[in-house]
């Protein structure tokens, strides 16, 4: 459910890694973070809370409800590996752009299962959303390609981070959706995922018809989902190529990475209001149709403001990326 096709993906994820290593040496081109968020939400407020829990006088716990305490803020902070890996890409997210996040996770949904479903408009909006759920203080894991956990260097610090693994296409991918289900719900992190399966190829970037396996998944595990709406991130790197047969092939993807610090996109990232499934029977034929039309409108309402001035087709043109489909959410479609 995440970026393009697992050969491609493979290939390019860990160039992109290395991008991350080369780019961080240089923090002090970094910018400050302009953040505007629509209501207060406090960086790493579920550990706080567990933190002050743990401050009460040890008279009035029991050794096992201690111990239980320490167990639970264990499994809630992400491991160190993602911790380490989400830091670089924020310093990498701040000197490429301008990172702007508008709305945010209630409190009461925070240290709960969650699913965080976004739109995919380009190779590096997986960083920006990195940086945007960081900025609210969570570490979201991603529900991932086969392909990307197993690729060189990268494939090894993904699978020790803890995010999931669905392989499409594969016979296992039913067992692999069972396991995601359950790892819904007992996780303390949010999963993201992407509807769309790929990047978009609708001439306007708008959100492409996409795949109901994450409002099944939703369905399946009884969990909320969050929309999130993102904009400007395709600015950051080109789309690239579909198949990788040589170094001549990643040399856009390169040249638009390395500019991108002199020509500072603006990453717009909106956090909407949990999707409201409660009239969809997950029992019901279809149930996964209707509810993933649900979460694809709120994506797409989130979006409309967020690129209020490129209502029709983005104003920064990527030569490389496929047009081809055309979307059924987009507004007046």
């Amino acid at each position: 459910m995440l970026p393009e096709r697992d050969l491609r993906a493979g290939l390019l994820l860990p160039l992109r890694f290395v991008v991350v290593l080369l780019l961080v040496v240089a923090p002090a081109m970094a910018s400050t973070v302009t953040a505007e968020t629509q209501q207060s939400h406090p960086p790493l407020a579920a550990q706080a809370e567990l933190s002050s829990q743990a401050q009460h006088p040890l008279g009035q716990a029991s050794e096992s409800e201690m111990l239980l305490r320490m167990v639970a803020l264990e499994n809630r902070r992400p491991p160190a590996i993602w911790r380490t890996m989400s830091t670089l890409d924020t310093g990498l997210v701040h000197l490429v752009g301008r990172l702007k996040v508008t709305g945010g996770v209630p409190r009461e949904l925070r240290g709960k299962p969650l699913l965080m479903a976004a739109n995919h408009i380009g190779v590096f909006d997986a960083f920006v959303l990195i940086a945007a759920c960081k900025h609210l203080g969570i570490a979201p894991r991603f529900l991932l390609a086969g392909g990307l956990l197993d690729a060189p260097v990268l494939g090894p610090a993904l699978r020790a981070s803890g995010h999931l693994r669905i392989d499409r296409g594969k016979a296992s991918a039913v067992e692999q959706f069972g396991q995601a289900v359950e790892a819904m719900r007992t996780t303390s992190s949010p999963i993201i995922v992407y509807p769309e399966g790929r990047i978009s190829h609708d001439p306007g970037l708008w959100p492409e018809r996409g795949k109901t396996g994450a409002a099944r998944l939703a369905l399946a595990a009884g969990v909320p989902v969050i929309p999130i709406s993102q904009w400007g991130a395709h600015e950051a790197v080109y789309w690239g190529t579909e198949k990788v047969n040589g170094p001549a092939d990643l040399l856009p993807l390169a040249r638009s990475g390395f500019t991108a610090p002199l020509r500072r996109p603006t990453f717009r990232v909106h956090f909407g209001a949990p999707v409201d499934l409660s009239d969809v029977d997950a029992q019901r034929p279809g149930a996964g149709v209707r509810a993933h039309a649900k979460i694809m409108r709120a994506i797409t309402a989130g979006l409309v403001p967020l690129r209020a001035s490129e209502p029709d087709r983005p104003k920064f043109h990527d030569p490389t990326r496929p047009t081809d489909t055309v979307s059924p959410w987009r507004p007046g479609a």
